[in-house]
């Protein structure tokens, strides 16, 4: 591995050193040690102007290699009178100890800040930016308020590892985990292309993937270690601390990203938390239409028009002239959120999130009992229901429900046509009828879903879609939750089999139009794989059972338990 990463250190300092020569407008210091107060030192690449003098820093902390990996962004940067600083985290290419994702960045953050603003170079003005565990990394530093970081840019990102990443609602978001730590773990000669990943993600127990992968992952040993939200989480997480961040942020996700709900929720706390009248005023959001990435005109199979991209480079650049430089460039004077609205396909400007305007509406679940399938007489509309046959299916953990798009990351993310999903018999379809008139639902959304189940614990699982006139499905969020976390994510409690529980299903964030004559609909079951990890019915602890068995579900709704998903209607008068 050394004598990999040392060949491309090489590459990387010729072409580096080469520019700076040739183009003699930037001074480049490459692998420069930063000390963090344990003595382990970090490797750390260094983007001057080529003249004298103290210049804002910018700051990107990142386990994907410290070269030119931003396509000539430290140039440009450096170009325009910034220093720009790309750091190895720990245990990462030429960065010394031993990489344990999330664990140690809080402190080597802050001490990499300190040590800038102490540099000959640095002006003491620092901000920070990156996408996804590099946004993480500003995040979770932030709260230690070094006094030089005066602006932040988090992209894709999130600020609690537990519920924002590895679990969702207690069930194991497998793809990412095993997906991701395969990849920042690959050993030398190994070619993760030729890995089985179909059978990695179904092989159970799921402590037991080294049979597939040929190798340990210590950290993904321990996630599966502690599936509930224990004292291992805390240092993962800025919690109860964004009254501690005392800092311009501008947020930005997509509506199909695996942050988008940590994004709008993070921006919205920071709103109501930041210690400071200035600071809950000097925040931004921006969601557009992609997923993990920078917003594109086609997403998934859906095509959102060519006015769907937007230049994110800029927006970040005016964001840093305005904090570290004080340029008074308008960006401030702009509305605080801007979102990309799906369905008509538009940028729109927003005051707040969610939006003060927004009516909360039930939509209540209906049919005969047989609601299976999109050809069954499943009904969703807002009169609230009186005696009705309730809906069974059942779950079987051998044959899953397939992962068509969502918010992925190791697979394939945004909307995707539904309706081959939802043939299947384990697949509940609630569906209004066409709309007279367009309906926008932007905000964040739950189920409320009456339910009982022959196991002892098992999983539950949502989808909104958009029904075209033609049929096409395109899902916009979904969620899940694991029953045994229903009330908690930190005590689990397994369920009484055949004893209704009332859920509350997590369907995170998305903003779009149904058009007149496109239905909503609302899909229910009980797996959603690889995406998440398939619950085995069984109830025994997490992530040591081979042993799975089939449930059977029962969703209801009647006068006494009214399953209902909650959309958030914005007011077509008052948009």
């Amino acid at each position: 591995m050394k004598k990999r990463y040392f060949v491309l250190f090489i590459i990387a300092w010729l072409i580096l050193s080469w520019s700076a020569l040739a183009g003699g407008d930037i001074v480049v210091k490459l692998d420069v040690k930063v000390p963090m107060r344990d003595g382990i030192q970090l490797s750390t690449n260094i983007f001057l102007p080529n003249e004298e003098g103290s210049f804002p820093t910018i700051l990107v902390r990142t386990p994907y290699g410290n070269g030119d990996a931003n396509k000539g962004t430290p140039r440009a940067y450096a170009q325009a009178g910034y220093a720009y600083v790309i750091q190895d985290t720990r245990g990462r290419f030429e960065s010394q100890g031993i990489f344990n994702p999330h664990m140690d960045e809080a402190q080597d953050g802050y001490d990499t800040q300190e040590w800038i603003s102490k540099q000959a170079w640095c002006n003491g003005k620092i901000g920070t930016t990156g996408p996804s565990y590099v946004g993480f990394t500003q995040w979770i530093s932030a709260p230690l308020g070094s006094p030089a970081v005066k602006a932040m840019f988090p992209m894709l990102t999130c600020t609690d590892i537990h519920d924002d990443l590895i679990y969702a609602s207690g069930a194991l978001q497998l793809s990412l985990a095993i997906g991701w730590g395969a990849m920042v773990t690959v050993q030398p000669g190994e070619n993760l292309a030729k890995i089985n990943f179909q059978e990695l993600y179904g092989y159970l127990p799921l402590t037991g993937y080294p049979k597939i992968l040929g190798r340990e992952i210590s950290f993904y040993n321990d996630w599966l270690a502690h599936p509930d939200y224990d004292d291992y989480w805390l240092s993962e997480t800025v919690g109860n601390k964004f009254n501690h961040i005392n800092v311009p942020i501008y947020n930005w996700s997509n509506w199909y990203d695996i942050f988008a709900k940590s994004t709008t929720e993070n921006f919205h706390r920071m709103r109501e938390e930041a210690p400071t009248e200035e600071a809950r005023r000097s925040q931004k959001l921006l969601m557009g239409g992609g997923a993990h990435g920078i917003p594109v005109q086609k997403v998934g199979e859906r095509d959102f028009g060519e006015n769907a991209k937007i230049d994110i480079g800029t927006i970040e650049r005016r964001w840093f002239d305005r904090w570290l430089k004080d340029e008074r460039n308008g960006i401030m004077e702009e509305a605080p959120v801007k979102i990309f609205v799906m369905g008509i396909n538009q940028w729109r400007d927003e005051q707040e999130w969610p939006l003060a305007r927004t009516r909360y509406t039930r939509y209540y679940l209906h049919s005969n009992g047989k609601a299976n399938t999109l050809h069954g007489d499943g009904v969703l509309d807002v009169e609230s229901p009186r005696d009705e046959t309730s809906d069974i299916f059942k779950y079987d953990p051998n044959d899953p429900v397939p992962t068509n798009g969502g918010s992925n990351l190791t697979l394939p993310a945004g909307p995707f046509d539904q309706r081959k999903i939802e043939e299947r018999s384990d697949i509940l379809v609630y569906t209004t009828t066409p709309l007279k008139e367009p309906v926008e639902v932007t905000g964040p959304i739950h189920l409320i879903l009456y339910a009982s189940s022959s196991a002892s614990d098992t999983d539950f699982t949502a989808k909104l879609v958009d029904v075209c006139p033609d049929g096409t499905a395109w899902n916009l969020t979904d969620g899940i939750i694991r029953a045994r976390y229903r009330n908690s994510s930190k005590n689990p409690e397994l369920i009484v089999p055949g004893k209704i529980y009332r859920y509350d299903i997590d369907l995170w964030v998305t903003s779009n139009v149904f058009l007149k004559d496109h239905c909503i609909r609302l899909e229910i079951s009980s797996s959603n794989f690889p995406r998440f990890d398939r619950n085995p019915n069984t109830g025994h602890p997490f992530g040591k059972d081979a042993e799975v068995i089939t449930a059977e579900q029962t969703v209801y709704h009647n006068w006494e338990y009214p399953s209902y998903i909650v959309l958030p209607i914005i007011p077509a008068d008052k948009k």
